[in-house]
This record gives C-alpha cells, structure tokens and sequence, in this order.
C-alpha cells in the first residue's frame, strides 16, 4: 500500500452513507454527525482525491460521473472489509475455525484423552491439531495457539497461567519389593541395592534429579540407574512389570496406587511437588476457541486439585 493516504479510509464511510440516505442531513443523523462535519469531511475526501463527489443544489444532492465511478469501485472492497472485520468480531465469540496445542504427554493421554469427544461434539465449527511434545520450543514460531506444560516456566513474553501442583512419589511394584525389599530410606537407592529408572529432562538432556523434600529439608540422591527413558508410558510399564524403582507424577497414576500395583515407597517424603502451567499469547482478547480449550483444561485440573 505505499503511498496510499490511509486518510481517505475516515471519508468513505460518510461518502457511502450519503449515497444510501440521500442527503448530507439525513447522512449526519444516521452517523450521529452534525450536517457541517459531514460537508467537512467530504470535502476532505475530494480534496484528497482530486475530484468532486457530489453535485449539490438546496434541494437534491447527487453523485458526479466522477463520484458515481468511485463509488462502484470503492463499495465492493468496503464491503470485503467490513465482511472481514465481521468474521473477526465472530472469532472473538464464536468457538470455530483451527486451533493447534501444544501438549505435555502425561496430560495428554491420561488426563485430556478421554475429554476430547464430548468438548469436539460442543464445538462442531472446531478443528482441533494436538500436538505431543517433550518440551515447548518457541511456541508463536510453531504456529501454537496453546501450550499445557509441565515444570517451572522460562521467562518469556507469554502468559502463564499455574493449573496445579502435583506430587512426586516415589514407587516400585510389588513385585520388585519382593525380590529386592523394600528400601527404608532415600539414601538406600544410592548405595546400588536397588534399580532405579532414570527419567530423562527434555530441558537438559540429562536424567532429572532424584530429590527428596520434607518440610524446609531437601536431599538429593545420586541414583545412576542403567535405564533411562523419556516416555513416561514406558517408564510407569517397566515400573509395573517389576524391573525397578520409578519416580512418577502422582497425577494420572491414582488408580495405580489405589489398586496396589504401585507403592509410595517413602509417604515420609510428600512435599516435592511439580508444577502444570498453561501457556498463550496475550491476556487481551484471546479468541473464543482459546478461551474454550482453556476453560476444559482448568475445569479438569480443577477436579484433580480437589
């Protein structure tokens, strides 16, 4: 658009509204203009475009050859324009059109999974793109729309939005515990009597720390597993089937430890928590099909947290 004068935008408004009125009086009451600011700005108008809209008598006002020419051109890409600013306007209130998340795995399979068809049948004008990551990357220049992740944010330009705290447990199956007992303390996974599972951080590339919290006293356990994984579905199978020591989020694997087939091998230790954050753009004006993907994603940690 170099070296169009944005200006004569302000004008055609008025311009159309004189043309579907009649007259510059009847114009101005349908804009809520006085009859002298809509001469004003029409003599702005064809001062900027170097022609005479209108002829003018006190009687009749009509368009010029020049005017008429104008008008025919310049009304279809109004219209397009307020077609578009329509269509936005409807974005904003209306749950439509793509929308791409960027998901952690555990809160996608055992968390989101099994919501999806009942918040797709709501929303029929939705096509929603979950994608399973190991970590956020750059979430605009992925084309994301929303992001639910796991651990403490970065600082960066996009909100944040904390859902919960989850607890870490340590735990074995049953039947590791009895080829192996049970370890009494954290320390005793250190001194290479039990196998431990290694959870690799997608931050680092390293297996994350074995950490121990109780009250304001933490502790670090080197474990130095033979195993290291980096999908949790994995890790909590071989963990079932026997093979070691695991730690795990507390959420999505409830069952498991109501059922028994996990044991907390050290409920002494509860405060090591992890955090859910979900993660947008902007806190201003977010789109419909934003908002509702956010409202599901809260109302299900909701009924975790109580």
């Amino acid at each position: 658009m170099t070296g169009f004068d944005e200006r004569i935008l302000s004008g055609i408004g008025i311009f159309a509204a004189i043309v579907d009125t009649g007259t510059f009086a009847a114009a101005g009451e349908q804009l809520g203009m006085s009859q002298p600011g809509v001469s004003r700005a029409i003599a702005r108008l064809e001062n900027r475009l170097k022609i005479r809209l209108f002829d003018r008598t006190t009687r009749v006002v009509s368009l010029t050859d020049d005017g008429r020419r104008f008008y025919e051109q310049a009304m279809p890409h109004v219209a397009a324009l307020e077609e578009a600013a329509t269509s936005a306007t409807r974005g904003a209130t209306t749950i439509r059109g793509r929308l791409r998340v960027n998901l952690d795995p555990i809160f996608s399979r055992l968390i989101l999974g099994p919501q999806l068809e009942a918040f797709l049948d709501d929303n029929p004008e939705l096509r929603l793109e979950l994608i399973t990551r190991d970590q956020l990357g750059d979430m605009i220049a992925d084309g994301f729309d929303l992001a639910v992740r796991f651990g403490e944010p970065r600082t960066s330009s996009l909100v944040a939005r904390k859902l919960l705290d989850t607890p870490v447990l340590t735990v074995a199956a049953t039947s590791y515990l009895k080829r192996h007992g049970r370890p009494r303390t954290p320390q005793d996974l250190a001194e290479g009597r039990h196998t431990c599972i290694e959870f690799r951080d997608p931050g680092t590339g390293r297996p994350y720390a074995w950490e121990f919290h109780r009250r304001r006293k933490k502790i670090t356990v080197r474990t130095n597993g033979r195993l290291t994984l980096s999908d949790t579905g994995t890790k909590t199978g071989a963990c079932l089937a026997g093979y070691g020591v695991a730690q795990i989020l507390q959420l999505g694997h409830e069952h498991l430890l109501a059922e028994g087939r996990l044991v907390n091998l050290f409920p002494d230790w509860p405060e090591e928590r992890f955090p859910l954050y979900a993660f947008y753009p902007s806190r201003h004006h977010p789109p419909a099909k934003t908002r509702a993907f956010l409202d599901l994603v809260v109302a299900l940690t909701e009924r975790r947290n109580t």
